[in-house]
């Protein structure tokens, strides 16, 4: 495969290192024919929600984002480096465009402000925000079946619904609701009336917890597709895996209160789960059995269905033997992490003087 353009690539290295160090983590365990495709995937995934999160006018900023879209399809991309390594990326791995458009179609929800009635309503937005990129991240990694496709829609899935249940107040300060408007008032509380004045409540604890049990079911899903990824690619996909649930597990560590406080993984917590994977390299990613037949999510079928429309002949080569064995790739995530922790105490102590 033709090398993506490593100017452009460090951009987009710096865009993720700055506000997305999980994943800039759990990418070094990857390999580097996987981890170049998968950072540009990711850099303009970002850029695309900052734009809408971040921007005044988020139906004008959907709007230019389709258009950046089309470009990317056209082999025109904008002037930007994630949207040219991006363009590079759909073509040569043959990403069908149903997946980035998804994505959009996510994004134009939070423009909306939608509000979102079930559990599978909710899902179904999180399918388009989070399912999309696990999707195009099999691609990336050469696999196309759709049991694995399906799983990767169920980790992305999962962890979109970790990320509500541990912004739940922030989101709320912010005008935006993600809950099952259903479980609320099946607890007895009127949405609109408690998004203007959220509080933390025994009610909303239950709920939130609700949530996260949604999640770590699927979570345990995904967990089967991992172990059916080339092996090399396993260490990093079981990272983000693994360090996302933990936010989970922090958050019931703190009596589930996502409303008053905002549930961070210390970085010891986070070594303590990438050390847990040392342990695990001979059961977790080790296929036990065949991957059975699963269906996939309703939510996140029309994904896996996409994939199977459009079959792409050159798949991802990846090495047999790894150049860099796996228990090394781990240690080196946990040594930066441990670096990341280092640099974060001297600039708060260079604020406090």
């Amino acid at each position: 495969m033709t090398r993506l353009d490593p100017a452009d690539m460090a951009a987009c290295r710096a865009l993720l290192k700055g506000g997305s160090r999980t994943f800039h983590a759990a990418s070094k365990v990857l390999p580097r024919t996987v981890a170049d495709p998968a950072i540009a995937l990711y850099a303009f995934c970002r850029l695309a929600d900052d734009a809408v999160d971040l921007g005044s006018d988020r139906r004008t900023a959907v709007a230019r984002l389709q258009d950046r879209l089309d470009r990317a399809y056209r082999g025109q991309p904008m002037n930007l480096a994630a949207d040219r390594v991006f363009a590079d990326v759909v073509t040569k791995f043959g990403i069908p465009r149903a997946l980035p458009e998804a994505l959009l179609e996510g994004l134009a929800w939070d423009a909306e402000v939608r509000r979102y009635e079930t559990l599978h309503d909710v899902s179904a937005y999180a399918a388009r925000v989070a399912g999309s990129v696990g999707a195009m991240m099999t691609l990336v990694m050469g696999q196309r079946a759709p049991d694995i496709v399906a799983r990767a829609c169920d980790l992305g899935v999962a962890m979109q619904l970790t990320n509500i249940a541990r912004d739940v107040g922030e989101d709320a300060r912010a005008g935006r609701l993600y809950l099952p408007l259903r479980w609320l008032r099946e607890a007895g509380i009127d949405p609109e009336a408690w998004l203007a004045n959220p509080v933390f409540t025994p009610e909303i604890a239950a709920i939130v917890q609700r949530l996260l049990d949604a999640a770590d079911a699927l979570y345990a899903r995904a967990t089967l597709g991992i172990a059916h990824l080339p092996l090399a690619c396993r260490p990093g996909i079981y990272a983000a895996r693994a360090l996302y649930a933990e936010i989970g597990r922090e958050l019931e560590r703190g009596g589930l209160d996502s409303i008053s406080r905002r549930a961070v993984v210390s970085t010891n917590r986070k070594l303590t789960v990438l050390a847990r994977m040392l342990v695990l390299l001979e059961t977790e990613w080790t296929p036990a059995q065949r991957l059975g037949p699963m269906a996939p999510l309703d939510e996140s079928r029309f994904l896996v269905e996409a994939v199977a429309a459009a079959p792409h002949r050159d798949a991802t080569r990846l090495p047999k033997r790894r150049t860099r064995p796996v228990e090394d790739r781990v240690v080196w995530v946990i040594e930066l992490f441990a670096r990341l922790e280092r640099r974060d105490q001297l600039q708060r102590m260079g604020s406090l003087r």
